[in-house]
């Protein structure tokens, strides 16, 4: 018979308790997320979505426009609405940056290559296309 550490109190995979928490939408990308290292249980990184949270477990989360830091507080049952979610952590996250913090030079800034062409790009094309250049 093999040895096992008796658990400290309930536990939970951590794919389950951040889907069953409502941070994610499906287990499947909760695993994607530690998988990938974004999420963190007490400092280290979370390497496989069978790793398990307890009670008082830090999980700090790197999401693509903010940061989160939770405290386990119980495992989750199932998914249930976000009212129900909130019980199972406590948000210790730095607040958020406002949009209306943001210049206005930032606001209207965007990724090259999304959205519409500007005209100068529009022109740029059309010349490429056209073989004038």
């Amino acid at each position: 018979m093999s040895e096992q550490q008796p658990l400290a109190g309930p536990s939970q995979r951590i794919d389950k308790w951040l889907f069953f928490a409502r941070i994610f939408k499906s287990r499947t990308l909760a695993q994607q997320h530690i998988v990938s290292g974004r999420v963190r249980i007490n400092g280290k990184p979370g390497k496989q979505p069978s790793a398990i949270v307890r009670p008082g477990d830090v999980l700090d989360i790197t999401l693509p426009n903010h940061d989160m830091k939770l405290v386990v507080r119980q495992p989750g049952t199932h998914r249930g609405p976000y009212e129900q979610a909130k019980l199972l952590y406590e948000d210790q996250s730095p607040p958020r940056q406002a949009r209306d913090a943001l210049t206005a030079f930032e606001q209207a800034q965007r990724l090259p290559g999304s959205g519409r062409p500007t005209k100068r790009e529009r022109r740029q094309l059309d010349r490429l296309m056209d073989g004038e250049d």
